[in-house]
């Protein structure tokens, strides 16, 4: 399984950048899974060129064929003017709109007041749904004070059993997917999401 964690944290060390470490683990304790971390701040350029010239640049591309050919999806951004920064947005803006169709995310964002958590349901869970991907139940938000707080490893290990599941049930669909480029139809998978039997 192939897991893909897309940061979009500014500073380093970076809160987003530490939360999306910590996701990714849990789901490695869930099932067995190669992660690989695109770190947005890097690729701010070639995604302002992008939109200018119409073509990705070298890293840019290699991190939109990482993201259209993962098994699951980790997306953390820092929360700036109440909703998800302008760089979390542009990154997905220039992927193709049908990249994502079917494949199973994590939403999770960071921000220095929990009155900012409402991001993950006003402005994230909106944004991947249009997306057409299967954005597991439980999103994770961390604002300043959760960090070492009560609750916080909870709600990481809960969103990545639930990520696990969904990349793990719909780890033939997404394989299918890579081989033969195609919508799979709703019943077929809400079919291999259901248990045997």
């Amino acid at each position: 399984m192939k897991l893909v964690v897309v940061s979009a944290g500014l500073s380093v060390p970076s809160s987003t950048r530490l939360l999306g470490d910590r996701l990714a683990a849990a789901v490695g304790r869930q099932t067995p899974a190669d992660v690989q971390v695109v770190e947005l701040r890097d690729l701010a350029v070639e995604i302002a060129h992008h939109f200018t010239n119409g073509f990705p640049g070298r890293n840019l591309s290699a991190a939109l064929d990482a993201v259209t050919g993962a098994d699951g999806l980790v997306v953390v951004t820092p929360v700036f003017s109440a909703s998800y920064s302008g760089l979390f947005k542009s990154f997905f803006d220039v992927l193709d709109k049908d990249a994502l169709a079917g494949t199973p995310v994590l939403i999770a964002a960071t921000g220095g007041t929990a009155r900012h958590s409402l991001v993950l349901e006003h402005a994230l869970r909106p944004l991947f749904a249009y997306l057409r991907a299967v954005v597991v139940p439980t999103g994770v938000y961390a604002a300043s004070e959760d960090w070492g707080a009560e609750g916080l490893d909870g709600r990481i290990e809960r969103a990545a059993e639930e990520l696990a599941a969904l990349m793990t049930g719909l780890g033939a669909r997404a394989a299918a997917k890579r081989a033969e480029p195609g919508l799979v139809p709703f019943e077929q998978q809400l079919a291999a999401l259901r248990p045997a039997g």
